[in-house]
């Protein structure tokens, strides 16, 4: 990665697609969250085998299925709805092409969790049995789709003069240096929260308290998701005098939430 004669990095400008098979393009996204359902199911199925295993091996497999349309349907709308309404309502064709990118977390959130409820009532399983299984593999998935954002040179970071500021070769960056926030969410969203949600599931106390192991990961992620748009370019205009944004605004009630199950789970906690 070279600097120019600013002595900024340049963005290396990747190849979007990671290969060519015939008349179709694999684009590094699409295998990001391939990638990142696949390692996610192989960790949740080592957790559903420790105990209270509440979960059935066949019960699991059969869940990921859900999640994957949950994830491609509600990441994909949130993203519509959410953040750019009026680019896709007027370019309808574009909100089918998941393969070019734009899938919000919070609408991919949504869309997991009708996903676990719907699968849940269907095998007369807990919601919160199911959901604190899936949250401790979810960052895997993060950290690829951030990860992702950058190969795809995408949802750059604000304009900055620290020593590791990247220029984005996209006209719409400007020209400037900015922050790679990309990798910043990547660390912070991704690897910093499973390290949290492997050391927490580790306690069998944890796991016994149903809703704490969802409630840490809507916590951590708040929190993650917060702090990364400090330095994330707004998607959304707020205004000049605004002092959130709306990544941030959306994360209010995931935190409030989370801390609502956590507490609920240390009064269900049994004493050791």
């Amino acid at each position: 990665m070279a600097a120019d004669s600013t002595g900024y990095f340049v963005f290396p400008n990747f190849n979007p697609v990671a290969l060519h098979l015939g008349p179709i393009d694999i684009r590094w996204y699409a295998l990001s969250y391939i990638a990142g359902i696949l390692l996610g199911w192989w960790y949740c199925l080592r957790l559903i085998k420790l105990p209270p295993q509440r979960i059935k091996r066949e019960q699991f497999d059969d869940l990921v299925t859900w999640i994957v349309v949950g994830i491609i349907v509600g990441g994909r709308l949130g993203q519509v709805l959410l953040w750019d309404p009026k680019y896709y309502f007027a370019n309808p064709l574009e909100i089918v092409q998941v393969w070019k990118g734009g899938m919000a977390f919070h609408g991919g959130l949504i869309g997991v969790i009708l996903a676990m409820y719907l699968y849940g009532r269907s095998q007369k399983l807990g919601f919160f049995t199911i959901a604190d299984v899936v949250a401790c593999g979810t960052p895997i998935g993060l950290c690829l789709g951030r990860i992702a954002n950058f190969v795809n040179g995408e949802l750059w970071g604000r304009v900055t003069d620290v020593p590791w500021a990247m220029i984005f070769p996209n006209p719409a960056a400007g020209g400037l240096p900015r922050h790679p926030s990309q990798l910043y969410e990547a660390a912070l969203e991704g690897l910093a929260l499973f390290l949290v949600m492997h050391i927490a599931a580790r306690s069998q106390r944890v796991r016994e308290a149903t809703g704490t192991l969802s409630g840490i990961f809507l916590i951590g992620y708040g929190l993650a998701r917060s702090f990364s748009e400090f330095f994330r370019e707004p998607e959304v205009n707020l205004g000049a005098n605004a002092v959130t944004t709306w990544g941030q605004i959306l994360c209010i009630p995931m935190i409030l939430f989370g801390l609502y199950l956590v507490l609920r789970g240390r009064r269900m906690a049994v004493p050791s």
